[in-house]
Order: C-alpha cells, then structure tokens, then sequence
C-alpha cells in the first residue's frame, strides 16, 4: 500500500471514530480513560499537537469542538454526567496502574 492511500485510510479510519464519539453521547470520558487511557479531550488535544507540528495554531476548546462536533462546554451541559464514586474510584485505580 503506498503512503497516501494509507493516508487516506487512516483518515477515514479517524473519521469514523470521531463520528462514534458523537453518536455515543451516554459514554462518558471518564468511562474512556478508565478502560483504554484516553477520551474525546486526547483526541482534540492530539488533533490540537499535529496542527502545530505542520505550524498551525489552534486553540485547545476549537480542536475538542472538531472531535465533539460542537463548544466543549455545550457538550459537557447536554451530555456529561457527575462522576460516580465507583467511576472515581475506577478511574483512580487505572491510573495508578499506568503510572
């Protein structure tokens, strides 16, 4: 496979799990980084870290917007739910095992 058809596959790829994120609006990122060590907030960010290695600038809430399909915060208002303390106790559990 030559490198800009794989481009182009990892682009759909990408695509897609982005679209799977704002379809599954009931798991939460708490949830995310529990099981697998990353949420809709990594992908922006990582969105946010390969724009400025081809020199472009943008703001962390614009790149989380492009994963959330909307304002961070609108999101966090519609769909983000307090932490349970058992997802608290998760979370801090997992972290601990990847420190």
């Amino acid at each position: 496979m030559d490198d800009h058809t794989r481009t182009e596959l990892e682009a759909a790829v990408f695509r897609r799990l982005v679209q799977h994120f704002r379809d599954r609006t009931d798991v939460q990122n708490i949830d995310l980084m529990t099981m697998s060590g990353f949420c809709r907030n990594c992908l922006g960010d990582w969105y946010r870290d390969a724009a400025a290695q081809k020199g472009i600038a943008m703001e962390k809430d614009e790149a989380r917007g492009l994963v959330y399909g909307m304002a961070p915060a609108e999101w966090k208002k519609k769909y983000q739910k307090d932490a349970t303390p058992e997802q608290l106790a998760a979370f801090e559990r997992s972290q601990k095992a990847h420190s």
